[in-house]
Protein backbone atom coordinates (compact mmCIF):
# COMPACT_ATOMS: atom_id res chain seq x y z
CA UNK A 1 0.00 0.00 0.00
CA UNK A 2 1.41 3.39 -0.96
CA UNK A 3 1.99 6.20 1.54
CA UNK A 4 -0.84 8.23 -0.02
CA UNK A 5 -3.21 5.29 0.49
CA UNK A 6 -2.28 5.24 4.19
CA UNK A 7 -2.81 8.97 4.58
CA UNK A 8 -4.36 9.92 7.91
CA UNK A 9 -4.91 13.37 9.38
CA UNK A 10 -5.42 12.96 13.10
CA UNK A 11 -8.17 15.16 14.54
CA UNK A 12 -7.14 17.61 17.21
CA UNK A 13 -8.54 17.85 20.72
CA UNK A 14 -11.00 20.58 19.68
CA UNK A 15 -12.43 18.35 16.94
CA UNK A 16 -12.68 15.32 19.23
CA UNK A 17 -14.01 17.07 22.31
CA UNK A 18 -16.05 19.97 20.90
CA UNK A 19 -16.71 20.03 17.15
CA UNK A 20 -17.65 16.40 16.44
CA UNK A 21 -19.85 16.07 19.56
CA UNK A 22 -21.56 19.38 18.73
CA UNK A 23 -22.20 18.36 15.10
CA UNK A 24 -23.50 14.97 16.27
CA UNK A 25 -25.80 16.62 18.84
CA UNK A 26 -27.17 19.07 16.25
CA UNK A 27 -27.61 16.35 13.63
CA UNK A 28 -29.54 14.08 16.00
CA UNK A 29 -31.91 16.99 16.61
CA UNK A 30 -32.51 17.62 12.93
CA UNK A 31 -30.14 20.57 12.68
CA UNK A 32 -27.33 18.91 10.72
CA UNK A 33 -24.98 21.14 8.76
CA UNK A 34 -25.97 21.00 5.08
CA UNK A 35 -27.02 17.36 5.09
CA UNK A 36 -24.58 16.01 7.66
CA UNK A 37 -25.47 12.68 9.25
CA UNK A 38 -24.17 10.39 11.96
CA UNK A 39 -22.45 7.29 10.61
CA UNK A 40 -22.91 4.21 12.77
CA UNK A 41 -20.65 1.25 12.07
CA UNK A 42 -19.62 -1.78 14.11
CA UNK A 43 -16.03 -1.74 15.39
CA UNK A 44 -13.85 -4.28 13.63
CA UNK A 45 -12.19 -5.50 16.84
CA UNK A 46 -14.58 -4.64 19.66
CA UNK A 47 -17.82 -5.37 17.82
CA UNK A 48 -19.30 -2.28 19.52
CA UNK A 49 -21.28 0.29 17.56
CA UNK A 50 -19.21 3.40 16.81
CA UNK A 51 -20.54 6.75 15.62
CA UNK A 52 -19.04 9.76 13.89
CA UNK A 53 -20.39 12.74 11.94
CA UNK A 54 -20.06 12.42 8.16
CA UNK A 55 -21.03 14.42 5.09
CA UNK A 56 -22.82 12.13 2.61
CA UNK A 57 -22.55 13.28 -1.00
CA UNK A 58 -25.06 12.73 -3.80
CA UNK A 59 -23.61 12.80 -7.32
CA UNK A 60 -25.38 11.67 -10.51
CA UNK A 61 -28.01 9.77 -8.54
CA UNK A 62 -25.48 7.85 -6.45
CA UNK A 63 -24.58 8.53 -2.82
CA UNK A 64 -21.09 8.41 -1.37
CA UNK A 65 -19.12 8.67 1.84
CA UNK A 66 -15.68 10.23 1.49
CA UNK A 67 -13.05 10.34 4.23
CA UNK A 68 -11.26 13.71 4.02
CA UNK A 69 -8.90 12.67 6.83
CA UNK A 70 -7.86 9.49 5.02
CA UNK A 71 -7.57 6.11 6.73
CA UNK A 72 -9.71 6.88 9.76
CA UNK A 73 -11.15 4.38 12.20
CA UNK A 74 -14.57 4.58 10.54
CA UNK A 75 -12.95 3.74 7.19
CA UNK A 76 -11.19 0.69 8.64
CA UNK A 77 -14.38 -0.39 10.41
CA UNK A 78 -16.68 -0.04 7.40
CA UNK A 79 -14.22 -1.94 5.18
CA UNK A 80 -14.51 -4.90 7.55
CA UNK A 81 -18.23 -4.58 8.31
CA UNK A 82 -19.33 -3.76 4.75
CA UNK A 83 -22.44 -2.14 6.21
CA UNK A 84 -23.40 0.86 8.31
CA UNK A 85 -26.22 3.24 9.09
CA UNK A 86 -26.78 6.95 8.56
CA UNK A 87 -28.75 8.58 11.33
CA UNK A 88 -30.54 11.92 11.47
CA UNK A 89 -33.35 13.06 13.68
CA UNK A 90 -35.92 12.00 11.15
CA UNK A 91 -34.62 8.61 10.18
CA UNK A 92 -32.15 5.80 10.28
CA UNK A 93 -30.95 4.34 7.00
CA UNK A 94 -29.15 0.99 6.98
CA UNK A 95 -26.93 0.45 3.96
CA UNK A 96 -24.07 -1.53 2.47
CA UNK A 97 -20.97 -0.02 0.85
CA UNK A 98 -18.80 -0.65 -2.16
CA UNK A 99 -15.36 0.96 -2.10
CA UNK A 100 -14.70 3.13 -5.13
CA UNK A 101 -11.47 2.42 -7.06
CA UNK A 102 -8.92 5.26 -7.20
CA UNK A 103 -9.42 5.76 -10.93
CA UNK A 104 -13.12 6.58 -10.38
CA UNK A 105 -12.61 9.01 -7.46
CA UNK A 106 -11.69 12.36 -9.15
CA UNK A 107 -15.24 13.50 -10.03
CA UNK A 108 -16.45 12.45 -6.57
CA UNK A 109 -13.61 14.28 -4.81
CA UNK A 110 -14.26 17.36 -6.94
CA UNK A 111 -18.01 17.32 -6.11
CA UNK A 112 -17.23 16.77 -2.42
CA UNK A 113 -14.95 19.81 -2.45
CA UNK A 114 -17.67 21.90 -4.12
CA UNK A 115 -20.13 20.89 -1.39
CA UNK A 116 -17.96 20.66 1.73
CA UNK A 117 -14.67 22.58 1.25
CA UNK A 118 -15.92 25.29 3.63
CA UNK A 119 -15.83 22.66 6.40
CA UNK A 120 -13.11 20.17 5.44
CA UNK A 121 -11.03 21.92 2.77
CA UNK A 122 -8.02 22.13 5.10
CA UNK A 123 -7.60 18.34 4.84
CA UNK A 124 -7.10 18.49 1.08
CA UNK A 125 -3.68 20.23 1.14
CA UNK A 126 -4.46 22.98 -1.37
CA UNK A 127 -6.64 20.83 -3.63
CA UNK A 128 -9.83 22.59 -4.74
CA UNK A 129 -12.85 21.79 -6.90
CA UNK A 130 -11.03 23.69 -9.68
CA UNK A 131 -7.83 21.61 -9.44
CA UNK A 132 -6.74 19.78 -12.58
CA UNK A 133 -7.78 16.20 -13.22
CA UNK A 134 -4.12 15.18 -12.91
CA UNK A 135 -3.78 16.87 -9.51
CA UNK A 136 -6.94 15.22 -8.18
CA UNK A 137 -6.00 11.81 -9.58
CA UNK A 138 -2.51 12.09 -8.04
CA UNK A 139 -3.93 12.22 -4.50
CA UNK A 140 -7.08 10.12 -4.94
CA UNK A 141 -5.59 7.09 -3.17
CA UNK A 142 -5.35 9.12 0.05
CA UNK A 143 -9.11 9.75 0.18
CA UNK A 144 -11.17 6.59 0.74
CA UNK A 145 -14.56 6.77 -0.99
CA UNK A 146 -17.52 4.38 -0.54
CA UNK A 147 -20.65 4.16 -2.66
CA UNK A 148 -23.75 3.70 -0.51
CA UNK A 149 -25.87 0.75 -1.63
CA UNK A 150 -29.35 -0.17 -0.40
CA UNK A 151 -29.52 -3.32 1.70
Amino acid sequence: MSDSARRYVKPGAFTNRVFNPLVAWLTRRGLGLKGAAILEVRGRRSGELRTTPVNPLTLDGERYLLAPRGETEWVRNIRVAGVGALITRRRREDFAVVEVPDVDKPPIIRAYLRAWAWEVGAFFDGLTAASSDADVAAVAAGFPVFRIVER
